[in-house]
């Protein structure tokens, strides 16, 4: 997958917003004000959050991400060479945790 391709992912995302906190080339993803997925400007690929440190070491296990630098550890880091389907899964997972993660109120804003 490209990077545009992963950025039209999270974009799909209802309420979901870019930003550039960190300068040029960091696209960071936002619901609410909080991350769901960030992509940096060194590092090819997309970080997203998981249920758990442990799911988190099982994906890692497995092959399908790696440590999200910068990020605790219940981050992975997708590949942009990742399964397109594993990838649409990974972010649209990280977006539903951290939009749960929200106030009621903000949740029902949001469509």
């Amino acid at each position: 997958m490209t990077r545009d391709e992963m950025n039209a992912i999270c974009a799909a995302m209802p309420g979901a917003e870019i930003s550039s906190p960190f300068g040029p080339g960091h696209d960071i993803w936002k619901v609410g004000g909080k991350i769901f997925a960030a992509m940096g400007a060194q590092t090819p690929g997309i970080s997203v959050k998981t249920e758990s440190v442990e799911v988190a070491q099982m994906l890692k296990d497995a092959g399908v991400g790696a440590k999200a630098p910068y990020f605790h550890r219940s981050w992975i880091l997708l590949p942009l060479d990742c399964d397109e389907e594993e990838a649409k899964h990974r972010i649209a997972r990280s977006y539903a945790l951290i939009r749960a993660g929200l106030p009621k109120k903000l949740q029902a804003e949001l469509g």
